[in-house]
């Protein structure tokens, strides 16, 4: 069975940090392209980072660039996401996804090029 767990999300507030992580189980983990597509309310899905062993590249969206930092631990099939100098609007749903990495659209898109899906963990960030 395909599983990609998330975890991480809260409420911070403006300037704070968090770090989500998703662990994937059932698929070949070097086969795709792993990160995370966000959502706030009323707003399109947007791609925010993802990053790839077999093409040894990461990529991010021109919102978080600089901000966002994207990691994994190949051994424990699970990437993260290391968030910094969070700002009200990053507050969103965040969904762990997997796709090919020429599919991924780092900005607004509907994602429906990923494979698998999480369930979303809510990031909130007061300001």
């Amino acid at each position: 069975e395909v599983q990609l767990q998330a975890s991480g999300g809260g409420l911070v507030q403006a300037g704070g940090s968090l770090r989500l992580s998703c662990t994937a189980s059932g698929f070949t983990f070097d086969d795709y392209a792993i990160g995370w597509y966000r959502q706030a309310p009323g707003k399109e899905r947007e791609g925010v980072s993802c990053i790839s062993r077999t093409y040894n590249a990461t990529e991010y969206a021109y919102s978080v660039k600089g901000r966002f930092t994207i990691s994994s631990d190949n051994a424990k099939n699970t990437v993260y996401l290391q968030m910094n100098s969070l700002k009200p609007e990053d507050t969103a749903v965040y969904y762990c996804a997997a796709g090919e990495y020429r599919l991924w659209v780092l900005g607004p898109d509907s994602g429906s090029r990923m494979d698998y899906w999480g369930k979303g963990t809510q990031v909130t960030v007061s300001s």
